[in-house]
């Protein structure tokens, strides 16, 4: 929904709230169903009312529960019978600096501050455990925005008896909890508090009469920031952006100004906002963001401009380029397509509001940001969290260089006239065994990731993956695939929990950059393989259909699974007699860890 993309009117989404949250539960969507734990250090109500709003236009559909107020400590350390009933997915603790009672007086030697901040710290850290070893889901807290006086002005944030220094020392702390801890992360109120302005952020009339930790125009934005880690920790991120060229990355028409009249470099202030914006987009590569041309251009001048010697951009950065003179909703359904992704996994960035609009209109689900004056499209971008990081593994660092063997593949996949030819023309070797503790962050990304092939879209938390490979009771199994294009990484996870002589599959899932490769037999196999090691002789799937899992709904049926039921809804169940199986993978070269070079 437009009004609830950044830059929004935070005014407009007060005043209209119920009848924007209306709109969105009436328009059919598909939503993930999450429950949501608020332990709150000041008033939540209106925090909560604006993330559900957020939440739902990311497609996340929150129940919640909240704390009474100042009650977040009591809450996470002795939860109530609700509470633990409640079981919820992600807990959030709102706490801001005026939680923080006990700072340093001018008196303190170096030495009393130090206890003063180490105690502290003591009592969130040992909250954060309780919650975890309660719970096992991911927690979400907020780091402490700057006090709104100075007691010793500008000797505040260098002085270690400074209430700014203090909180800044405090921050650090729980930085460094972070770094360690798996699932848990923090909501940067810090940036947020300073890019508002601190003074109305922090106007004491809200906390003095409502408690409101901040002022009321605010929380909206509050609000988005949060959901944004929210759906990025649920999979809910964009994967890819689709670049416009003509006054999008360059200042000027390259058809008619020529390479050498277009604005980029150094030379003009112009040309320097938009040499930024091409180094900003540069860097998203760096985090796994897939980048794409979609430009109504001559291709010879798309590339000539791409090439400039001043740009930051060239077109090896990006996966594909569609410069043509096509309408640019077609052209992105087409990237989506040869991406293997769905469109609402694409950002679409355009100067041109009317292209905007169309595509907006024509494309499902696509992102369309505001993209009026070149100095402000990476605040508009990059505010929008379209692509927030929770967890990041070497996958990402990767993942262009893997879409563009894809793209060689699907080259390549043209001059064959026998598609099984094809298969073993790429020479492909797996890796499938059980899981090991370096790839859990990628397995535990990949569930949250996958939603094409995911044939029960179950998530995984990090610390919900982590005992599951601690436990004896499944058969997990993961699956990484080389061929003579490249390293695809980790593509494949299968989670089955042991039930007597039954393997009951909780997850089977892969990734889209691998689909049609026989990947999914090679996986079936050694499924067999470890189900007859463990004496079992059945193996049994379930599928539940959602929005986008469509295509595998007869997965089961193509591996000879039989039918045994199938619901009203559409949920079906599958079972398959292993004894006389027979390998089906005979393109694909497995090996085991042991075995990896």
């Amino acid at each position: 929904m437009k009004e609830l993309e950044y830059p929004f009117d935070s005014e407009y989404i007060i005043k209209k709230r119920k009848s924007l949250r209306r709109t969105l539960l009436s328009d059919g969507s598909s939503r993930l169903k999450k429950k949501i734990a608020v332990f709150g250090g000041s008033t939540t109500n209106d925090i909560v009312v604006y993330l559900d709003l957020f939440l739902l236009n990311h497609g996340i559909e929150a129940e919640f529960y909240q704390s009474e107020y100042g009650q977040y400590w009591q809450d996470a350390m002795f939860p109530s019978e609700e509470l633990i009933n409640f079981a919820p997915d992600i807990v959030y603790i709102h706490t801001t600096g005026r939680n923080i009672l006990n700072s340093p007086s001018s008196s303190d030697t170096r030495e009393q501050v130090k206890e003063l901040l180490n105690s502290e710290y003591s009592k969130f850290e040992q909250m954060w455990d309780k919650i975890r070893e309660t719970y096992h889901c991911p927690i979400i807290q907020n780091n402490f925005e700057m006090p709104f006086y100075r007691l010793m002005g500008n000797r505040d944030c260098s002085d270690y008896r400074g209430r700014s220094n203090f909180l800044t020392r405090l921050n650090s702390m729980f930085y460094e909890y972070s770094e360690k801890h798996e699932g848990f992360y923090i909501n940067d109120i810090n940036f947020i508090s300073a890019s508002y302005g601190i003074k109305q952020w922090s106007d004491p009339s809200y906390w003095n009469m409502y408690k409101y930790a901040m002022c009321i125009e605010a929380i909206p934005e509050f609000s988005f920031n949060l959901s944004n880690i929210i759906k990025s920790v649920f999979g809910k991120n964009k994967k890819a952006l689709a670049l416009d060229l003509d006054n999008t990355l360059w200042g000027g028409v390259v058809g008619d100004d020529g390479v050498d009249g277009i604005q980029i470099g150094q030379e003009t202030g112009v040309a320097q906002s938009y040499y930024e914006f091409q180094s900003y987009v540069k860097s998203l590569k760096s985090i796994g963001v897939i980048l794409t041309v979609c430009s109504k251009n001559d291709h010879e001048n798309a590339i000539a401009g791409l090439n400039h010697p001043e740009g930051a951009l060239k077109p090896e950065d990006f996966i594909i380029i569609k410069a043509n003179w096509e309408n640019k909703d077609r052209n992105i359904i087409e990237t989506a397509s040869e991406l293997n992704i769905m469109t609402d996994a694409i950002v679409f960035a355009d100067d041109n509001p009317a292209e905007r609009e169309i595509v907006r209109a024509q494309v499902n689900g696509v992102s369309v940001p505001v993209m009026d004056g070149v100095e402000n499209y990476i605040v508009n971008i990059d505010r929008n969290g379209y692509f927030e990081v929770t967890n990041f593994s070497a996958d990402d660092i990767k993942r262009n260089e893997m879409y563009k063997a894809n793209a060689q593949r699907a080259a390549q996949q043209a001059s064959f006239a026998d598609y099984g030819e094809y298969l073993r023309s790429l020479e492909m070797t797996a890796v499938i065994d059980d899981f090991i503790p370096v790839y859990l962050q990628r397995i535990t990304q990949l569930t949250n990731k996958s939603n094409q092939f995911n044939v029960t879209t179950k998530r995984y938390t990090p610390t919900e993956m982590e005992a599951v490979y601690q436990s004896d009771e499944y058969i997990r199994l993961y699956g990484k695939l080389i061929d003579k294009f490249g390293d695809n990484g980790v593509v494949s996870v299968v989670i089955g929990h042991k039930n007597v002589e039954i393997l009951d599959i909780d997850l089977w899932i892969m990734s889209c950059r691998v689909l049609k490769r026989d990947m999914e037999l090679a996986m079936l196999d050694k499924v067999v393989e470890r189900c007859k090691a463990c004496g079992i002789g059945k193996i049994r799937g379930y599928y539940y259909p959602t929005a986008k899992n469509k295509m595998v709904r007869e997965l089961y049926g193509t591996f000879g699974f039989e039918k045994i039921s199938e619901d009203e809804k559409g949920n079906t169940v599958w079972e398959l007699d292993i004894s006389g199986y027979e390998p089906k993978n005979h393109v694909i070269d497995v090996r085991e860890n042991s075995e990896e070079k």
